[in-house]
Formats: structure tokens, sequence, C-alpha cells
């Protein structure tokens, strides 16, 4: 669902998803928005009143998280099939996968200048990659739980981790070292976000609230409480004026912080040193930052804002359904170009502008939309009028159900050459220490 608060409350849901929706994010330029599913899709929307989207069918798993890099770019997908995927969105083609977990992957993030990618799994596991060479550089292993969240702070010299002990803890990935273990909340860490200036790291957690931490002084500063179950997601907005919260509680919670505001521009232009990936070595060139340790201080200040905010709950917002029409019968998707820019017709609420905390909560529900036989959402014109007679429907999903059977073979035999090539590997450099020994003596 996409909001626009101007000039009245009004939601656009975007119908496409065959199961639980549990990822969501906007492209860098705001043309595209990413979802990811249980169905083990991930799809690209054109943010409009069309609805227009792609289906990529690669993952043999439910698809846990997507991520843009800062360009656009590319996208990342992690899946519970042990494998992360990076797809090229201009040309709309899949790229490689990287396969080193051994469990579910619940989350990965490109860093700020696209050149490395932190992934974290069930399997207790965080690893680092590089998108240079496809190959793990680097992994942090924790013993007493596993990781929900990972994220880079906005400078690419630290990862933190949302972990399932109720922990979030500090990594610098230029010496291997854990600098921060915050041990503030009494249940799992779900989801975290850096302040664009990577000072403050906020935190949502299963026991209901909304932490902030202060990264230079390692200490915790405030603890929110408005939600009324857990949360299960956070993000600042681009120039840290605002963040985001939702939970089980089914409300969104925007929140208006105390920081000093930011020119997002500026942030960028100051946290990536670069966007290609031809300039080895990948680490030693991002600029250091100073660690700061974590020493206990007393409680943080609570902030329930339930007094304060304006609740749309009961102002029965309109929504507006939108049924998605495949890439296959949509011109924006052919030749697979994706526009650069956003288009004119492109509605304002892509960049919302709020002056205080809102709590939005949807009281409208969903209507059930009319099934056609072997298809869940029949396929629709630019003007609501049924366009594909009922055969050709169903023979359209039939062939796409066999075209995922064989997707997912492709997927199954690369994984089984990656796998392949890692032992010929590993075979080549022990020919070479024995030849080397052998030579020696």
């Amino acid at each position: 669902m996409l909001w626009d608060f101007k000039p009245q409350p009004k939601a656009f849901r975007y119908v496409g998803h065959k199961d639980v929706v549990t990822s969501v994010q906007f492209s860098p330029l705001g043309n595209l928005v990413a979802s990811a599913s249980r169905d083990r899709t991930v799809r690209l929307w054109i943010p409009d009143r069309k609805g227009k989207s792609s289906e990529f069918k690669a993952h043999t798993a439910p698809v846990r998280s997507v991520d843009f890099s800062c360009d656009g770019q590319f996208l990342a997908t992690a899946s519970e099939d042990k494998s992360i995927k990076v797809w090229n969105m201009y040309r709309q083609r899949f790229l490689y996968s990287l396969y080193r977990h051994t469990h579910w992957v619940c989350c990965a993030k490109f860093s700020a200048d696209g050149r490395l990618i932190v992934s974290c799994s069930e399997d207790k596991t965080v690893k680092i990659w590089d998108t240079n060479n496809k190959l793990c550089i680097n992994s942090f292993t924790d013993s007493e739980g596993f990781a929900n969240f990972v994220s880079f702070n906005p400078s690419g010299t630290c990862i933190a981790s949302a972990g399932s002990d109720h922990t979030v803890k500090l990594w610098d990935i230029r010496v291997n070292k854990l600098l921060q273990n915050y041990q503030v909340h009494s249940g799992a860490v779900n989801c975290l976000s850096f302040h664009p200036s990577g000072n403050y790291l906020i935190t949502a957690s299963s026991d209901g609230t909304l932490k902030i931490l202060d990264l230079v002084e390692g200490r915790l500063i405030y603890t929110l409480q408005g939600h009324t179950g857990p949360v299960f997601a956070v993000s600042f907005s681009k120039g840290g004026q605002q963040f985001t919260s939702g939970g089980a509680d089914a409300q969104i919670l925007l929140w208006k912080t105390n920081f000093d505001e930011m020119n997002y521009k500026d942030l960028l232009k100051k946290n990536i040193k670069r966007l290609h990936f031809d300039a080895p070595p990948h680490l030693l060139d991002i600029y250091p930052r100073t660690t700061h340790h974590h020493d206990r201080k007393p409680d943080s200040i609570e902030i329930n804002p339930k007094l304060e905010v304006v609740n749309l709950q009961t102002s029965d917002p309109l929504v507006v359904d939108v049924v998605s029409s495949d890439a296959s019968n949509s011109a924006v998707f052919q030749g697979c170009t994706l526009p650069e820019k956003s288009d004119d017709s492109t509605p304002h609420f892509l960049n919302p502008v709020l002056g205080h905390a809102i709590s939005i909560s949807s009281t409208v529900s969903m209507e059930k939309k009319p099934e056609d036989k072997g298809s869940s959402i029949p396929f629709m014109a630019a003007d609501g009028q049924r366009s594909i007679p009922m055969a050709v429907t169903d023979a359209l999903e039939h062939i796409m159900e066999q075209l995922n059977v064989l997707t997912q073979t492709v997927s199954i035999l690369e994984q089984r050459l990656t796998l392949t090539e890692d032992k010929l590997k590993d075979c080549l450099e022990n020919q070479q220490k024995i030849y080397t020994r052998e030579h020696r003596s």
C-alpha cells in the first residue's frame, strides 16, 4: 500500500502477490517499488494508478528481503532457499547468486558504494560479500542467536545486526572486531535503521518498543512506546528528519526527530567514495571512523506519543484498489528497459512531507476480488475492463507455471554448479600447495 497525504489521506493498494508480502522498498529515484513475498517471487511496481508490475521468479523458497543499490542499478534479494541473488534493474535480468549460508537468509543489504553486500541467516552468521568477485570475504558468528536484520552504517565502515537474542551488535568490518553490544531490549530485535549522520541507531523489537541509541557515546537515549504489540519495521527518512515504524498492532507510526536536519545529497557525497567496481582493494579506501566503547548508562528517557499524535484511523481514508498487470501485458517493461526518471504522471505520494507524528491504521477491509478459474488475479486493462478471454488466461497461467518449474530447475543446477566450482577451486589450491612443497624439498 502506498500512501498519499495531500490533500487528504489516500491509500493505493496494489494487488499481485499470492502470499504474504515480506519486504518492500522504493528505488533511490522513486520510480520503482520492489516487493518480496512468500509466494517465492519478487515484483517491480510502477507506483502510479495503473499498477503495472514485472515479476521475477528465481528463488525456490519464500523471499525474505529486497534491497536496491544506492545508484538504483541493482537489486539484492534474500530467500529461505539459503541464497542471495543480485539482479540488474535496467536490463531486468538475473546476474548471479551467492551461496554460503547453511540456513534461511533473513536479510541482505548493499553498502553505500555498492561494492559490498551484508547478509544474515538463521545459521547464526553474518557474512560480507564482494560484489566484484562474488566471494564471501568475511563472516561473523554469534553462538547465542541469529540476526533478523543487518545494515551498513552510512560510511560503510561498520555493520549493525538486530539479534533474536535481544541484542544489537556493531561490527567494524575493517578490523573484524565487535565494537558495541547493546542489551537494551527484553524481546527479539526485528529491525534497525541508521540515522544519515551515522551517529544514531533506532531499533524495533518484539517487546513493543523502539530504542534510539547514541553510537558516539555508546548509550541508550530514548525509549519510544507508541505501539501496543511487537514492532517489526523501522526506518529513517533520507534526511533523518523523520522515521516510521510498523508493528503487529496494524499501525504505521510516523515520528519527527529532534536531530539536526541534514542535506541528503551532501551526505551521499560524503559517504560514497565512488560507485565503481574496478579499483581494489575494496576495504582499504573506505575512510576510517573512530571506535566508541559501550558503557552502561542510566535508563533512557521514555516517550509515549499516544496523547500527542493525530490519529487517522477514524478518518476512513479512501483506498484505491489497483490490480496488477503483468510485465508481459505492460508496454512499460517491453525491451527490458526501465525508465531512469519518474514519470510526470506519478502522484506526489512518493515523498510525503509531514510536520508531526501521525498514527495511521486503515479501517477499510480488503474487498474480495473476483477470481478466475485457475488464476487468482484477473488480467485487467488500464480502463478496468476485462481484455483477455478466460481460455487465454488459463493457457497463460499454465505456461507461467511451467516456466516457474523450469526456473527452479535452472536455479538448482546453478547452485550445484557453484558448489562444483568451489570444490574445483579447493582442489587446485591443494595441488598448488603440494607442488610448492615438493618444489621446495
